[in-house]
This record gives structure tokens, sequence and C-alpha cells, in this order.
């Protein structure tokens, strides 16, 4: 059993849901990275994705986007990030790390030794944003060979054929795209992800989550009573930018935001 599906099995036990926090690796600074992870565990994190910062990050809004430029501006690159992770993994081997970006930097280091050097240093999960589960064969094949879980996206207009295949090829969770659009987005349709969740429900029993446009704990909540997992970025990456140049009051800042969404999840 991968580490993720231990970490949602054991939820599930506890009927809990699982907070799934994002940030950009190297923002706002790469020596940073490693702290903030560790304070997200504090505040109630039970997974952590990990952005690999990327120059065209086409699926993201602008606060997300700004993450990508200041942490290219000190040269985070792949690498930088694995390594992170496995820092990371030093004091804290249970909470399961995912790695999300686009594929330009995965195809520049190459499948497998990208798949290699992850496992190596604890990653647990890959989500491949401009990757569609139609040319995710070669990359899948690297994966599984670490035992690594490749999540994919699900968008509201995702069809019928293509969730079934999704589906069948996904492992660890799927990730729902709550709202048609870039993360960041305030349009948000709690009854709308409720009726499409229903809908993936009868087509696998993977824990679904939940992402874009949840800014606040109420939001969450709301989204924590009909999914498995909340997930969270861009209000995080929001606050971190807030304390570019401050940073030694920034994790403590980032565990009190994030334990206000674990509260209000845990009272659902």
């Amino acid at each position: 059993m991968s580490k993720i599906n231990h970490c949602f099995t054991t939820l599930r036990q506890k009927a809990r849901t699982a907070l799934i926090p994002f940030i950009t690796a190297g923002d706002p600074e790469p020596e940073m990275t490693v702290p903030l992870m560790h304070a997200l565990v504090k505040g109630g994190a039970d997974i952590i994705e990990l952005g690999i910062p990327f120059s065209d990050p086409m699926a993201d809004g602008p606060v997300i986007q700004r993450a990508s430029e200041r942490a290219l501006v000190h040269g985070t690159s792949l690498r930088d990030v694995i390594a992170m992770v496995a820092d990371f993994r030093k004091d804290n081997s249970e909470t399961p790390v995912v790695l999300m970006g686009y594929l330009n930097p995965v195809e520049v280091m190459g499948y497998l030794p990208f798949a290699d050097t992850s496992a190596n240093a604890g990653v647990d999960g890959v989500l491949i944003v401009d990757l569609p589960p139609e040319e995710a064969g070669s990359l899948r094949v690297s994966l599984n060979q670490k035992d690594l879980d490749q999540i994919f996206l699900i968008a509201p207009n995702t069809s019928e054929e293509r969730l079934d295949m999704i589906c069948n090829l996904a492992r660890g969770f799927l990730y729902y795209v709550s709202l048609k659009g870039i993360t960041g987005s305030d349009r948000l349709d709690v009854d709308s992800v409720k009726e499409k969740l229903q809908r993936i429900r009868t087509r696998t029993d993977l824990p679904l989550g939940v992402g874009f446009g949840i800014k606040d704990a109420r939001t969450a909540a709301q989204l924590g009573k009909i999914s498995d997992a909340v997930i969270i970025g861009s209000a995080l990456v929001e606050r971190i930018s807030a304390f570019n140049g401050k940073t030694d009051e920034l994790p403590g800042v980032i565990t009190i935001f994030l334990s206000s969404i674990r509260h209000a999840l845990d009272a659902v």
C-alpha cells in the first residue's frame, strides 16, 4: 500500500477529510521551502503538494504564476525541488508528498531518472498538469516501476469516455478541478461540485480531492462534507507572497492559517 493510500485509509477510519495544501518550491526563497513544509504539517496537512516552478504555468492564476517567477529568479530547478523533499524526509517520514508541475522539466530530466530520483528522495506521487492521460503511458511505466502514484486532474467538462480512462489509469487519488478556469478563481458552485463527484464515484473507489477556488475555512468546510480531500493553494501562496522579506515570521503565519482550515474540516 502506498503512503498516499495508507493516509486516506486511516482518515476514512476516523471519518476525517484530508487537507492537502499546495506551495511552490523555492518561494519566497529556496531555504524556506522545507521549513514551510514542516509548518504545513504542524497546521494539519495530511498530504503536501509541492509545486515545481515553471516559466509558463498555464493552469495557474496570477498568484501561483508569480510564485513560480520568484522561485525561478533564485534558480530553483526540478532537481532542487526533489532535494528539498529529501531534506524534509530527514525529520518527517510519514506525510505523503506529491510533486505537481508541468511536463517540460520532467522530459528534460528523463522519465526514468525523474522517477528514480524522486522515489529515492521520498516523493510519493506525481501530478503533471499538462500531460493528458492519452499521452501518459511512458511516464506511467517509469512511475510504476518506482511505486510512485500518478495523479490526474478531472475537469467539470471531462467527457464520460475520458473520465473512464482517467479512473482506470490514476493511482493515489483523483484531483477534481472545481471550476472551469485557472487556480485562484472565485466562481465556486458547491452543488455542481457535489453532482460531479457523485458521477465520478460511480466509476472509481479512489479518493476524490477538490481544488481550485478554495479560499477560506468556510468554503473548505462546505467541500469537506462531499469530498475525501480539500486542496488549497492560491490562498496559501498569497500569504507567502505578503511576507516576502520577513521570512522568519512566515512559518508561524502559515501554520495558523492552515490550522483554521483544519479546524473547519474537523468540525464538519
